[in-house]
């Protein structure tokens, strides 16, 4: 760090992250300060934009909470707070309808709400926009924050580590969040943003892996800042993957949504036709996600096979159509006509249930800091994410985050002169080739040694290569110019050691984690929790 400061304060909160989490909290925050909201790439371009299947909530007159919390807890084995599970789910039916007040056009039928119904879930509660519901809000969301006087979008920028206490101008030592180091991806300048208040709704981590839904920049950003600078997180070692990714070896990451299993989709043998889920659980296709993903890679590892079938075709073809309409064209342009033919799919890692440890005002263990959405782990999840969850704990966090703020305002300090980044630095990688090599590397022995099913020296084999390129990368960081890239690999190495050694602490099987030297679960069920 250079000895000069940058002393202009222009917001009094900063929001890392413009998905759902990150706008619903500005949008909250912004009714009485002002906030910038600072996005990597583009404003659109996080996990939110990417959901299909829709939000989870109790709104059909057979339907109650208790239901909703009982099933939410099923599907996390047990590891989900109640506390946590009640206060979100009691919420979901005002979430719904604030979103309809920023014109989200929802499915209707008969002048009330569509609902569908997902595996895990006991009733029809899914609300949803055909099937691309996370797009429908992310740009109702969008345009409310570019409406309003009090927020900044600054897309473009990749977060590099929170500012804190260490560094002030005039050293404090303390734990306390001021902001954050943001690297201008068009100018490639590093700038510091400071603030009374900052919000983390950066996404999962799900890029750590070889095959995943999550979009490009889900590299695990925020909790690997938290972690450095003194948070703590929990369960990291529980990793949902989706059930049915398309097997395309063109498309790497395209989700066919739980709903196509909701709405009758049948998992087939690609071979002999056999429908297998019957013989794995009762519930069949719409059984929780990690016993699905499990049957699924199951039939692919015993049979020798690339993939099985997703099959809806017997349903009405003008059903499908109109329940899938994205689904349906994009499989066309593949040359997959859903409504006469399966699908082929894959288990593929779709969703990060741990991380940044946060309480029900969605603080943080950093004064100053608070976080929401999947880059946390409130307690909501447990150990398996019920479908359609997800969404809804994004709402309720990033307001839950924003009231607490707002509630305690006078108790925020304005920052101090803070050191801006070291330039000094300057030097070009010179072989850029490390980065991609590395990431590759990584993304590999994760899914091959930390992935659906794992074993102690799988999980060993693979702390081992993570120290070894903990060094290498690092000394290129410390050594080279910042590049987004070079941000993101080491933010991806910090996430996998982080699943690793949460995996490596938990001798049991529970939800996601599935260990063969630890088949059976534990009496009593136990967060995974590091300490920096």
């Amino acid at each position: 760090m250079q000895d000069n400061a940058r002393v202009e304060v222009a917001f009094d909160a900063i929001v890392i992250g413009s998905g759902a989490a990150g706008l619903t909290a500005a949008l909250a925050l912004a009714e009485r300060l002002k906030v910038l909201v600072l996005a990597k790439g583009g404003l659109d371009g996080g996990s939110t934009a990417w959901a299909q299947g829709g939000i989870a909530a109790v709104l059909d007159q057979g339907d109650t909470f208790e239901e909703h919390i009982r099933d939410t807890m099923v599907a996390g084995a047990g590891l989900n707070r109640r506390e946590t599970v009640e206060f979100v789910i009691e919420r979901a039916p005002h979430a719904i309808a604030r979103l309809q007040e920023l014109g989200v056009p929802f499915n209707t039928e008969g002048g009330a709400l569509h609902l569908t119904r997902e595996g895990g879930h006991s009733h029809r509660r899914i609300v949803h926009v055909n099937d691309a519901t996370g797009w429908a809000v992310q740009q109702a969301l969008l345009r409310a924050a570019h409406a309003h006087p009090n927020i900044t979008l600054l897309p473009g920028q990749s977060c590099i580590d929170l500012i804190t206490g260490r560094h002030e101008m005039r050293y404090s030592g303390s734990g306390r969040v001021w902001g954050v180091y943001a690297l201008d991806e068009r100018t490639g300048k590093v700038e510091a943003h400071t603030a009374r208040a900052t919000i983390l709704a950066t996404g999962g981590a799900g890029r750590v892996y070889q095959f995943s839904t999550a979009p490009r920049g889900a590299t695990g950003d925020g909790i690997a800042m938290a972690w450095r600078a003194g948070a703590r997180v929990s369960n990291m070692e529980m990793m949902q993957f989706h059930p049915t990714c398309l097997y395309n070896l063109e498309v790497k990451n395209f989700l066919i949504t739980e709903a196509v299993r909701g709405e009758g989709g049948r998992l087939l043998h690609p071979v002999t036709g056999h429908r297998f889920m019957p013989d794995y659980d009762e519930r069949a296709e719409l059984a929780p996600r990690d016993i699905v993903a499990r049957a699924i890679d199951d039939q692919i590892k015993r049979y020798g096979l690339d993939f099985v079938h997703l099959d809806i075709s017997h349903q009405p073809s003008e059903f499908v159509r109109e329940h899938f309409p994205n689904i349906h064209e994009k499989l066309l342009e593949l040359g997959i006509d859903m409504t006469r033919e399966p699908i082929p799919v894959v288990p593929a890692q779709h969703y990060t249930c741990g991380g940044v440890l946060v309480d029900l005002d969605g603080k943080t263990d950093l004064p100053g800091l608070y976080a929401a959405g999947e880059c946390t782990e409130s307690g909501l999840h447990g150990a398996n994410r019920l479908a359609s969850n997800s969404l809804l704990e994004c709402f309720v966090f990033g307001d839950a985050a924003a009231s607490h703020i707002l509630d305690h305002w006078d108790a925020f300090d304005a920052p101090p002169p803070v050191l801006a980044w070291d330039e000094s630095r300057v030097s070009e990688p010179d072989e850029e080739v490390v980065i991609k090599q590395n990431w590759t590397e990584i993304r590999r022995f994760m899914w091959n040694y930390v992935g659906i099913v794992r074993t102690t020296k799988r999980l060993e084999r693979a702390m081992h290569r993570i120290q070894m390129l903990n060094t290498e990368i690092e000394e290129y960081y410390r050594h080279f110019r910042v590049s987004t890239d070079l941000i993101e690999l080491r933010n991806l190495l910090q996430s996998a050691e982080l699943i690793v050694r949460s995996a490596l602490k938990r001798h049991e099987s529970r939800g996601l984690h599935f260990t063969l030297d630890f088949p059976q679960s534990s009496a009593e069920p136990h967060d995974t929790v590091l300490v920096p």
